[in-house]
């Protein structure tokens, strides 16, 4: 995967397989045998864990790019009424094959088949920066979907300050319009403010912005590190697990490859505060 700084927009552009329906139903082809197994994962920390954290049992949640349906899986388990979309086609028919229970369908995330206020809650993991085009018509079908004071939980990949930095002193090249990059485009990368300030500007309330996954930051722009950063983030045993946690806590601050922002649909009747990355706020 080259990247290459996007100057004019300020955000890395990642260029290489173009991120199609064909190349999901592709990332998410597995045995059949082991395809079952992968749907199926009860426990999900992450995602349980932050959706408990503001909802309550029994509300309704969509995850908006739900790949092979684990989260939806897990978020049914649970006690959530639980939806997936996906347009990957093929993985969406495999999972209707093996969970049947789930509530997963075929859908763009641009132009959601639900009515109004549907949902409680709605669930976005890395799907927005593969769009060439932009995502605010992904977030508006979010905000029309989620009930009043419903909540977006969405991750994207983000100019950590390892990346800012190495804008600085020049280590990417620059990124220069045109067709063979538009049609190899697989990601963006972008400054965490511009995405709080568009999703406000969607009317969404910033609740909170959680810096993640250090590791893989750093493994993926400091060459040097590669080899170790990899080898333990491939490791699944509990040492290995624990190792990368604790290494995650510290990494996170300045590597961090994605970040985590929660949201909240905003009422006529809501005090709306602008919530800085850096975690000051102002009224507005």
């Amino acid at each position: 995967m080259k990247r290459y700084f996007d100057k004019i927009n300020n955000r890395l552009v990642h260029i290489g397989k173009a991120a199609s329906n064909t190349h999901w139903d592709q990332h998410w082809k597995s045995e059949d045998s082991k395809f079952e197994k992968q749907i199926k994962i009860r426990n999900n920390r992450f995602v349980v864990g932050y959706t408990k954290k503001y909802l309550p049992f029994g509300s309704k949640i969509l995850e908006g790019g739900c790949g092979r349906g684990d989260k939806v899986y897990a978020l049914s388990r649970h006690g959530y009424r639980a939806y997936g979309v996906d347009y990957a086609k093929e993985t969406v028919g495999k999972i209707n094959r093996y969970a049947p229970e789930l509530k997963i369908t075929v859908d763009d995330v641009r132009s959601l088949d639900f009515e109004d206020g549907f949902f409680d809650g709605y669930w976005s993991l890395g799907v927005i920066e593969h769009f060439y085009d932009g995502y605010d018509t992904i977030l508006q079908e979010a905000h029309r979907v989620l009930s009043e004071e419903g909540y977006l939980f969405l991750t994207t990949p983000v100019m950590s300050w390892l990346r800012k930095r190495k804008v600085k002193l020049g280590k990417y090249p620059e990124y220069k319009e045109s067709r063979e990059m538009r049609e190899n485009f697989y990601q963006f990368l972008f400054e965490p403010e511009a995405v709080i300030s568009n999703l406000e500007n969607l009317g969404f309330k910033l609740i909170e912005v959680k810096p993640r996954d250090g590791v893989k930051g750093l493994k993926d722009e400091v060459l040097m590190s590669k080899p170790f950063l990899q080898y333990l983030y491939d490791r699944s045993n509990l040492t290995f697990k624990l190792t990368k946690k604790m290494l995650d806590l510290i990494l996170q601050r300045f590597a961090n490859h994605m970040c985590l922002f929660i949201v909240q649909k905003v009422t006529s009747n809501q005090s709306e505060y602008r919530k800085h990355y850096d975690g000051t706020e102002e009224k507005y």
